[in-house]
Order: C-alpha cells, then structure tokens, then sequence
C-alpha cells in the first residue's frame, strides 16, 4: 500500500498498528477506528488522487460513515492538484507541513532541569490526558481523550512506541509520542507543551531525546513530523535538524446537523 505523502504513510501505518481497519477500495483508501467514532482522523477517506469535480466524495464519506459526526478526507499528493470542486467549499482545508530528519540533533536550548522520562505508570497516563485537557483549555476528558490514551498506552505495551514526558516535580507539563511507523520510518505525535511551562526548551528536549530513542529502539534511518506551518512549534523540529519535505492536504468539518 504504497501512498505517495509521507505523512499519510506514516498516519495509516500507525491507525493499522492501534488496530483500525484500512480498506483499499482502489481510488481510496477507508480508514475506519470502530472503537472510537469520534476521532476524526481515526475515520475518514484518504483519496488516491486530487478531487475532482462530480466524484462525490463527500456521498461516498456518508455511505462508508453513516453515522459519523463530521466529515474527514484527506488527498495523497505531495503538491495541491488545482481547483477544488464544489462540494469542497464547506469544509475548513488544512495543509500541513510533512518535515523529515536522518540525524536528530540537540536544540539550541537543551532543558536540564525537568524529569525527561517515558511515561509508564497509571498516574503517568492520566496525568497525560489531564495535560492534553490544560492545553486545549478543556475541563473534562470526553470519551474521544480517554480512548485515545488508551489506545496510545496498548501501543508503548506493545513496543510499537513510546509516550515520553517533562515532569517539574513530579508534574507532567510536556509530552509526545515517537512510533514505530515500519520501513525504517519513526513518527512523532501530539507534541504537547502545558501553557504554563512553555519558552523553557521542553518541546525541542523531548524531540531530540525521542528520536535518539526511535533510531536505537526501533532502527529508525528517518524520523518523520507533520506540523502547522504557521505554528512556532515547527521552528523547533527545524532546530532540531529537521527539513520540510512535502505539504499534507485535509479537509474536514463537523457533519451537518
């Protein structure tokens, strides 16, 4: 299943390891997470080439997601591929940047006062949803949080990955993920940083001993990172000797009613 953007290479492989179901229909890929609807890119589309006008890929989303409460597609191209058709319109684009390292490096500012360790224990994991929640300003976990975590702690069991955070006295202020992605490739996800402890190098510390870790756990030759090209956060994962490879196209918005 060889997919043209990096950064969809490495998010199907990961979906496949957690156990999502992946369904090759030929023009499209179906990735679908039956255990948690509510993750978008847990289920969505990933179309083979660039849309068109009168696919009608937002009927064939409904008819593979009945029940779904938003609307997920994504394109496997490494460059925009021209006007978006119509049905296109309504749903918020994003392009990602897909960055890539074959030697990490440390930052310029290298963190040496906070724990940098992975996450193992049962206060560890839910001190890692209770930090997600502080960085998106939200006061309970919902269902979507709590099985994520689950599914990223069942991966770190397996030794497909690692959940590696910045504790300051024994509390949890940043955290990522590094995964084993196959073929050689590691990616990172959900770089995480508490608002409160942000501009003290945690961020760009994690990311290099992260990927030190996925190239001797996992023999990692290229380490992989999708970022906001509008986001600070991606000056860092440059610091840290990363390049800007290919643009990630996305579509999405909560379904209609």
């Amino acid at each position: 299943m060889q997919l043209a953007s990096l950064g969809f290479r490495t998010d199907v492989a990961l979906r496949a390891a957690e156990g999502s179901e992946v369904t090759d229909r030929g023009g499209y890929l179906v990735i679908r997470s039956p255990g948690n609807p509510g993750f978008w890119w847990g289920n969505f589309l990933l179309l083979r080439a660039w849309p068109r006008e009168g696919d009608g890929w937002r009927d064939r989303f409904a008819a593979e997601f009945p029940r779904a409460g938003h609307v997920a597609i994504g394109v496997d191209a490494a460059a925009a591929g021209g006007t978006l058709p119509a049905e296109f319109a309504s749903l918020e684009p994003e392009t990602s940047t897909v960055l890539t390292c074959a030697e990490i490096r440390a930052p310029g500012h290298v963190n040496t006062e906070a724990e940098i360790r992975p996450l193992t224990s049962d206060r560890d994991w839910r001190q890692s949803v209770e930090l997600t929640l502080r960085c998106y300003g939200e006061q309970t976990a919902g269902d979507f949080q709590q099985l994520r975590s689950a599914t990223r702690r069942r991966l770190t069991q397996a030794g497909r990955a690692a959940w590696f955070g910045a504790f300051d006295g024994g509390l949890l202020v940043a955290q990522l993920g590094i995964c084993d992605a196959g073929g050689g490739l590691a990616r990172y996800q959900d770089v995480e940083t508490d608002p409160a402890a942000r501009r003290r190098g945690l961020a760009g510390t994690l990311v290099w001993r992260a990927g030190r870790y996925a190239a001797e756990a996992f023999g990692a030759g290229r380490l992989v990172i999708v970022a906001d090209p509008a986001e600070g956060a991606i000056r860092i994962y440059r610091a840290c000797g990363f390049a800007d490879m290919q643009s990630q196209f996305s579509f999405e918005r909560a379904s209609e009613g």
